[in-house]
């Protein structure tokens, strides 16, 4: 992660673009749909 300013609305779109992409490139947790199988 990364120290943003108020003013830094370009680096702001930037960082949470890119944190984005990663965490869909993890795709589902599958620990959590398992578990989630099990409360339903």
């Amino acid at each position: 992660f990364s120290w943003i300013s108020s003013a830094e609305s370009t680096k702001f779109v930037k960082v949470v673009t890119e944190v984005t992409e990663a965490v869909k490139a993890l795709g589902p947790n599958k620990h959590f749909v398992k578990n989630q199988a099990k409360v339903a």
